[in-house]
Order: structure tokens, then sequence, then C-alpha cells
């Protein structure tokens, strides 16, 4: 089974998640997001699998989300996602993948789920 963690190694929930994974002996692909931000395509598909709305993955008190007025309701999802792309600090983690279904690591046991 492959499994990826979308990682920032300087949120303590995310190095949590990652702990929790190697504690179940699952070793994730690590994907540090802010050096390389996943691609449009790999939003939706990430969001698609969370069920989630791209609002609820963002970061919204991150001075970026306000400097781009991201909390106007009638923004775009495609504009959101376009967003998180250009600007991966919005986006919230830790966000595991495992196989076709994910979970974000807030609190990190809810990644359990999905293994």
């Amino acid at each position: 089974m492959s499994v990826v963690i979308y990682h920032n190694p300087r949120c303590s929930k995310s190095r949590q998640t990652l702990e929790l994974l190697r504690g179940k002996g699952v070793e994730p692909e690590i994907r540090e997001y802010l050096k390389t931000p996943p691609s449009i395509a790999e939003l939706k598909q990430i969001l698609g699998q969370l069920g989630l709305e791209p609002h609820a993955l963002m970061r919204t008190k991150e001075a970026r989300y306000k400097e781009l007025d991201l909390g106007n309701r009638d923004k775009s999802a495609d504009l959101l996602i376009r967003a998180m792309h250009e600007n991966p600090i919005l986006i919230e983690r830790p966000i595991v993948v495992s196989g076709d279904k994910a979970a974000l690591g807030r609190p990190p046991e809810a990644v359990l789920n999905i293994l």
C-alpha cells in the first residue's frame, strides 16, 4: 500500500502524524508541499478524496489568505485551488493519502481510518 504525507516539518501536527504512521509500521512517501506544491490536478483529486470544498482545506488565519481576499464566498472553487497551488502555505496540513482515500491529520489519529 502506497501512503503519501503532504508534510511541513515545522508543523507539530504534521510531525505527530508522521510519527504516528511510522509507529504503525508505515513509511510514507514524504512530500514537503511548501517546497514542491501539489499541482492543481492533485489538489482537485485530494479534495475529492477528502470530500471537502476548497475553503475547508485552507488555512484561513494565514496573512496571505486575507491579502488575497479568499474569505469572499463569491470566489470560485477553481480560483481557490489555484491560490493553494500558487501559495501552498494556505493548504491545511498534514494530508495523508492512502490509495484512493485521504485524511487530514487534525487530529493526527484521523489518518488511521484510511490505512
